[in-house]
C-alpha cells in the first residue's frame, strides 16, 4: 500500500475534521455576542463532536492498524487547537477567567514543544494521566459553555480547579518523564 493511501483514512479524516470543525464551534460560541442559550448549547454540541472524535480517531487507528505520523503529529495539534478555540472563546466573553486559560494553554504549548524537540528519540505517548486531563479538560470546558443555572457555577468551578491540578500535576509527569529518559 502506499503512503498516500495509507495517509488517507478514517482515523486522519476524523482528526482533520476536528480541525476544520473549530471555526463553526468558535462561530456559534460567539453567535448573538455569546448570550444566546441555543446557540450555546449548539456550540457545546460542536465541541462534543470534536472531542468525540477525538476519542474514535485514536481507538480507529490502533485496532486498524492504521496509525500513521501525519496523524500522530496532528492528533494532538487538533486536541490543543480544540481547547484554544473553547477556552480564549470563554475568556474574551468574561465566562472563564484569563489566568485559567493562560496556565492550561502555557502547559499545552510546553508539553507540545517538547514532544517536538524530543520526536526524533521516538514519540512518548499519552499515559493515562494525560488522557484523563483531556477528559477533565473537556468537560471543565463544557461546563462554561453550557448555559448553566447559577447554582451549578460553583460546582463547574471545582470542577475547573480539578481540572488544572491534573493538568499541572500530568504536565510535571510528562517534562520529568522526558528528562530522566
Amino acid at each position: 500500500m502506499s503512503s498516500a493511501k495509507r495517509l488517507v483514512n478514517l482515523p486522519n479524516s476524523l482528526t482533520v475534521f476536528r480541525v476544520l470543525a473549530l471555526p463553526f464551534c468558535a462561530y456559534a460560541l460567539f453567535k448573538n455576542g455569546g448570550n444566546d442559550s441555543l446557540w450555546r448549547i449548539i456550540a457545546w454540541s460542536g465541541f462534543f463532536i470534536v472531542g468525540f472524535t477525538d476519542f474514535m480517531d485514536g481507538r480507529l487507528a490502533r485496532s486498524r492498524n492504521q496509525v500513521t505520523s501525519f496523524g500522530a503529529f496532528l492528533d494532538p495539534v487538533a486536541d490543543k487547537a480544540a481547547i484554544g478555540t473553547a477556552m480564549i472563546g470563554l475568556s474574551i466573553q468574561g465566562k472563564l477567567w484569563w489566568w485559567v486559560t493562560i496556565i492550561i494553554l502555557l502547559r499545552e504549548i510546553a508539553v507540545t514543544i517538547l514532544r517536538l524537540v524530543v520526536i526524533r528519540g521516538g514519540v512518548i505517548s499519552a499515559s493515562k494521566g494525560g488522557k484523563l486531563k483531556t477528559l477533565m479538560q473537556g468537560f471543565g470546558i463544557g461546563f462554561y459553555i453550557l448555559p448553566l443555572a447559577h447554582w451549578a457555577h460553583l460546582p463547574r468551578d471545582v470542577f475547573m480547579a480539578a481540572t488544572i491540578l491534573i493538568t499541572l500535576t500530568t504536565g510535571f509527569d510528562y517534562f520529568k518523564k522526558v528528562m530522566s529518559s
